[in-house]
């Protein structure tokens, strides 16, 4: 038998449904590199958790420019096609809180890459945001 951590809360359907819907969005909203509507589904400052190519850990807060400038950047132009195939591990900590764990395959003009990465989301007013992205490999763009 696989014991769970308790958390203290069980998701209901309508918290689980809520927060997929809310991922189905935002990676519609990444796939089109449309960034400024991937930075409406945000809490700003944004915490960001990576580690660097020295191998320390490193963290940040962005504003909403700096988190367009940055991924509009990343993502680039939008002349090619990029689609997401995604299993999420949401881990409930209230109502409010989700700790959501990511593994990814995403392919753009062709080439594929495999993601791993976690997002903790907050809901405000009925809506997720997510508030922190923790993800390997992006410390020296930090």
């Amino acid at each position: 038998m696989t014991l769970l951590p308790e958390t203290g809360y069980m998701p209901t359907a309508e918290d689980r449904a809520s927060l997929d819907a809310w991922f189905a969005a935002y990676d519609e909203h990444s796939a089109k590199r449309d960034v400024e509507r991937m930075a409406d589904l945000a809490v700003f400052p944004l915490n960001l958790v990576s580690d660097d190519s020295a191998g320390d850990g490193r963290a940040a807060q962005w504003d909403r420019e700096q988190f367009v400038r940055t991924m509009t950047q990343v993502m680039g132009d939008g002349g090619e096609d990029i689609t997401f195939e995604s299993t999420r591990t949401p881990v409930f900590l209230s109502p409010a809180m989700a700790v959501v764990f990511t593994d990814s395959v995403m392919t753009a003009g062709g080439e594929t890459r495999r993601l791993r990465y976690a997002d903790i989301l907050i809901r405000r007013g009925g809506a997720w945001a997510f508030q922190t992205m923790i993800q390997g490999g992006w410390g020296d763009n930090l």
